[in-house]
């Protein structure tokens, strides 16, 4: 990541804009600053650290602009208008990305929801693996997009140069958590889901795919079929266990079905004589609405600046654990705007971070969190715990 090591930084005198980039206000507490930049579109802190005796000036990483660019500029104007006696720079790009920049793989959640809100048909296929029924399905429905969700990088790199390979223009793969992804899916946007061979994780049924918040959100986000495709019985008959949640679920149930392809764990199933249940599931009702989008809006919490001292003398670096989230409070930043709030909060294997500004009114800095049921729990439990100093 590009970033620099200075010996002395100038007064800092804001706001001052050089070459399109504008640095607004700083941000500090004992051991860090922060400066809000904003460059075109994007906005962004950038932070600086004092060492024994010099400052390391770099990106912020939860609020780093998606385009490398942007940083790199604002890098360069700080250090040509604020900074004496340069120790050392590192602004050339490493190429250490966790998966091939492609279009066909999409960055993270919030570019997916971007991108998939053109799109009239979508089926989706969890954990893809070799990507043999994903690619075959894109061929069979070139109007229909293919979206694949997978946790492991090889699989995910290699299914995106097999699509290219093969002219396939409505793959489109993210690696993500499938529980995640679907929570963040809006309400009957999905024609189909595809769950195949699944691990079956018989001693550790908890780290199963399927679980009552996933068939519920299935109900929500399908408005076509789910299909499991397993060796595993014992799978099987958990998640029709699962569905039967539902008031007037409607099945249909197979066993050693030859499809018109197969992929690589099938056909060594196959030759071991395993018996293949397919699960195939509509007719779900749909959850509750769900009442917890309002715990986005922070805008009636309000604290001075005694309170706010008061509740970090109380949460500083501290964590609250629900059954599927988190709250931690990470950090607090004075500034002239008021006070800044960093938190990280959410799913566990997922977690968000964000910046909140309580100044004149009370807002998230940068872009608001995706509305996860994860995100949205933690959020209502800080609001919670905000009110209780107000």
């Amino acid at each position: 990541m590009p970033n620099f090591k200075t010996k002395s930084i100038k007064k800092l005198t804001l706001p001052f804009e050089k070459d399109g980039v504008s640095f607004l206000f700083k941000a500090e507490n004992a051991s860090v600053t922060l400066i809000f930049i904003q460059l075109l579109e994007q906005s962004f802190f950038l932070q600086i650290k004092k060492e024994k005796n010099a400052f390391i000036i770099k990106a912020d990483k939860h609020s780093k602009p998606s385009k490398i660019g942007y940083l790199q500029k604002a890098l360069k104007v700080f250090k040509e208008n604020f900074c004496e006696g340069i120790l050392n720079e590192a602004f050339g790009l490493k190429n250490n990305a966790l998966v091939e920049q492609t279009p066909l793989i999409a960055r993270d959640l919030e570019e997916l929801s971007i991108r998939l809100e053109k799109e009239e048909k979508i089926y989706i296929e969890i954990g893809f693996g070799s990507g043999r029924h994903l690619l075959f399905k894109a061929k069979q429905n070139p109007q229909i997009l293919m979206l694949g969700v997978e946790i492991y990088t090889p699989a995910l790199t290699q299914v995106a140069k097999l699509a290219k390979a093969q002219n396939l223009n409505n793959v489109l793969l993210i690696q993500s958590d499938a529980r995640l992804l679907l929570s963040i899916l809006k309400t009957k946007s999905i024609e189909k889901i595809f769950l195949h061979f699944p691990v079956p994780w018989e001693d550790k049924p908890h780290r199963r795919v399927i679980s009552e918040a996933f068939c519920k959100e299935c109900a929500r986000v399908l408005r076509g079929e789910f299909e499991l495709r397993t060796d595993s019985y014992a799978y099987f008959d958990f998640a029709l266990k699962e569905f039967l949640i539902f008031s007037k679920p409607q099945f249909l149930l197979k066993k050693n079905e030859k499809l018109e392809i197969s992929s690589k764990y099938e056909d060594r199933w196959k030759k071991q004589k395993k018996d293949i249940y397919d699960l195939i599931v509509w007719g779900l009702d749909m959850p509750e609405e769900n009442q917890n989008e309002e715990k986005l809006d922070l805008t009636n919490l309000h604290l001075n600046a005694s309170q706010m001292r008061t509740f970090w003398e109380q949460f500083e670096k501290k964590s609250i654990r629900g059954e599927d989230y988190f709250l931690s409070f990470r950090n607090l930043y004075e500034s002239e705007k008021g006070f800044i709030l960093k938190c990280a909060f959410g799913a566990f294997n997922a977690p968000s971070h964000a910046y909140i500004l309580f100044g004149k009114k009370t807002e998230f800095l940068f872009k608001n969190p995706l509305k996860t049921q994860e995100n949205l729990k933690a959020l209502g439990e800080l609001k919670c715990k905000i009110e209780q100093f107000s």
